[in-house]
């Protein structure tokens, strides 16, 4: 219950499926990158499942691995699909394309930061999908579920901010598994994580976020 009284709103951050880019290790960013079959795949399994939390809305990226993705639960659920820009995947700069040897190769000091030439920073990508994530919010009612489709940097950073962790300490949330998902709850304090990177067995991560978000990661 969020306030002791009223049943507490709940929001799914949905990674999209597998693409041909996650398979090279290729930085997407706002590229707008395909499901590949496998994705495909994978985005029927998962929202089978996520289809049994009856969920009451799903707003997806505009890209379309991300829409997608949410289109195969849509399917299921019998709901529209509405779709906000600021959910897409932090912006690559002059990263996108390129697979994480040859990023670590040609900017070894920005990749140790990951810091991409032109890209988004961060502290604004939290920020504009925590904000998303507010708005869509508004037109929850008490005890409703919000499905929210989007990418790997983009949900572990606005999962962080939502949260309410400092900086320092976003890294301790680790990076998401294509269509794994992460569950939070309204309490009376705050946002609490229910589950993190759930719907998969642990396995080796391919995504646009940082390498040290999953040790698993190349």
């Amino acid at each position: 219950m969020s306030d002791g009284k009223r049943p507490a709103r709940r929001v799914v951050f949905w990674r999209h499926g597998q693409t041909l880019w996650n398979l090279e290790h290729r930085f997407q960013g706002h590229t707008d990158i395909p499901l590949d079959e496998t994705g495909m795949a994978q985005a029927e399994r998962a929202a089978s499942l996520l289809a049994a939390l009856r969920p009451s809305m799903i707003v997806s990226s505009h890209l379309r691995r991300a829409h997608d993705t949410a289109t195969a639960l849509g399917a299921i659920t019998g709901l529209d699909v509405m779709v906000d820009k600021d959910l897409r995947e932090r912006g690559g700069g002059e990263w996108e394309g390129l697979t994480r040897t040859e990023i670590a190769a040609g900017w070894p000091v920005q990749y140790a930061e990951w810091e991409a030439p032109g890209g988004e920073i961060v502290t604004d990508v939290a920020a504009r999908v925590a904000a998303a994530t507010t708005r869509w919010l508004s037109r929850l009612d008490d005890g409703g579920l919000l499905v929210i489709a989007s990418h790997g940097a983009a949900i572990r950073l606005g999962l962080a901010r939502l949260l309410g962790l400092p900086e320092e300490l976003w890294s301790a949330l680790g990076g998401l598994g294509n269509c794994s998902w992460s569950v939070i709850e309204e309490g009376r304090k705050g946002w609490r994580l229910l589950e993190h990177n759930a719907g998969t067995l642990p396995e080796p991560i391919s995504s646009d976020d940082r390498p040290d978000s999953a040790s698993a990661a190349v």
